[in-house]
């Protein structure tokens, strides 16, 4: 079990996103407040184009909101330099897309490695680390097998090992299980919550998947700009019952 050091609040501040300086410009959300607490697991619902996708870059610092405040433990993250965002990015949240982008000249131990290696870490702890990652995701008969070979719920799952791999605070998910059939995304499922629940990751997930929004702490709709809750669970299920707006 973890110690709690991965608990990290996450909040918003007067987001605004707008795409476009004409006439009409695309305005995605505005005063968007938006506060996780440590350890919670939070989904992210509504249409397509609602901006879903922006907001979960946003706070992943992938991209820079045109106004507002992203806080990390209080710090406003978009006030630093560049290479301390990065490095921040680097280490502190990891990323599960629903199109992987693993590497598929290399197997899957070489794909959890790779982010330990480029962060200059020990070529033994990074090996060590991402076997027992894969491990623990039941991929240990699979370690050496490059991406082509693996189905789409091993790749899946060999891409949450990768996001793992330097213990982030914030764990962020895309459609995760948009590509795998209902089976197998339902393994994928149960294992978020799992590990959510072991790790005591801050989990926002992005989907249009009703089985996987039902298994998080919260589900917040994404509507004209604003988050509505739309599902508040008792405070004792989970670890916080923060407002959105």
């Amino acid at each position: 079990m973890s110690d709690g050091s991965h608990r990290v609040e996450v909040q918003t501040l007067g987001l605004a996103k707008v795409f476009g300086s004409g006439p009409q410009p695309i305005e995605l959300f505005k005063d968007l407040d938006l506060l996780i607490r440590g350890g919670e697991r939070v989904a992210i619902v509504g249409a397509s184009g609602a901006g879903k996708t922006t907001l979960l870059n946003i706070l992943g610092t992938l991209e820079r909101p045109t106004s507002g405040k992203v806080l990390y433990g209080g710090r406003d993250v978009f006030l630093w330099e560049e290479k301390e965002l990065a490095s921040f990015r680097n280490r502190r949240i990891g990323f599960v897309f629903q199109f992987h982008y693993l590497l598929p000249e290399f197997d899957a131990l070489e794909n959890v490695m790779m982010p330990g290696l480029i962060a200059g870490e020990p070529h033994r702890e990074v090996k060590d680390g991402a076997l027992h990652l894969l491990e623990r995701l039941g991929l240990t008969n699979r370690v050496h097998h490059r991406i082509g070979e693996l189905s789409g719920g091993e790749q899946q799952r060999v891409a949450v090992a990768r996001a793992l791999s330097l213990r982030p605070s914030l764990f962020l998910a895309d459609e995760p299980s948009g590509n795998l059939d209902t089976r197998t995304g339902r393994k994928l499922h149960e294992l978020l919550v799992s590990l959510n629940e072991e790790l005591e990751l801050t989990m926002v997930i992005v989907t249009h998947n009703h089985e996987l929004a039902s298994m998080m702490h919260r589900t917040l709709r994404l509507v004209d700009g604003q988050l509505r809750e739309e599902i508040h669970r008792d405070p004792d299920a989970g670890p916080g019952t923060a407002a959105a707006s």
